[in-house]
């Protein structure tokens, strides 16, 4: 419970930060809700199936899958603003259409969906997981790139990169190349 508030917390304001070059969206209050609340719908899957450190079954990951509708109806019961239901509903969507619930793609994802879905992956990669280590945000950087046009809105990542790259300062590049060799290491 703790790693699952942590992670949202992250989310939210990782999401935050890269509202700044969205001036058509200036309701930073309201992303960082949805950031909050993004897995809420994690709530009604069995802590076995979140804690699991092996391959999840077909069936696992079919249930997984439906936390973004259950958090949506959830909120929609509970009357939050549509923005963020829509934002929690959608965050699992692809840039190519891969995503779930629906396969929605591209500019057919709500924006608020968008950029949850980055911050969401970055908090993810750079933290430990029971079935993964955490990897160091300079290699986590490297694969939100990799993955723009495809996984991510381009756009979105290339802006997220330009906000949080350049925190990457000698301090903070010293402590990754740590988490990096012990993170080599325990790849081995």
């Amino acid at each position: 419970m703790k790693k699952t508030i942590s992670h949202s917390l992250g989310v939210a304001l990782y999401a935050v930060r890269v509202l700044g070059d969205y001036p058509e969206c200036p309701q930073d209050n309201m992303l960082f809700m949805a950031g909050l609340l993004h897995d809420i719908g994690k709530v009604y899957i069995p802590t076995a199936i979140l804690n699991k450190k092996d391959k999840l079954t077909e069936e696992e990951f079919r249930i997984i899958r439906m936390h973004p509708l259950m958090g949506a109806e959830m909120l929609n019961e509970m009357n939050y603003i549509y923005d963020i239901v829509e934002a929690v509903l959608h965050h699992h969507e692809r840039w190519d259409g891969k995503g779930y619930p629906f396969g929605l793609k591209g500019q057919e994802i709500p924006l608020y969906s968008r950029i949850l879905s980055v911050a969401d992956a970055f908090d993810a990669m750079i933290s430990d997981r029971p079935y993964k280590k955490a990897i160091p945000r300079n290699l986590a950087l490297a694969e939100l790139k990799a993955n723009a046009g495809t996984q991510f809105d381009p756009y979105i990542i290339e802006s997220f990169v330009g906000k949080v790259q350049p925190e990457l300062s000698l301090s903070t590049d010293v402590c990754s190349y740590k988490e990096e060799v012990n993170w080599a290491q325990t790849t081995r």
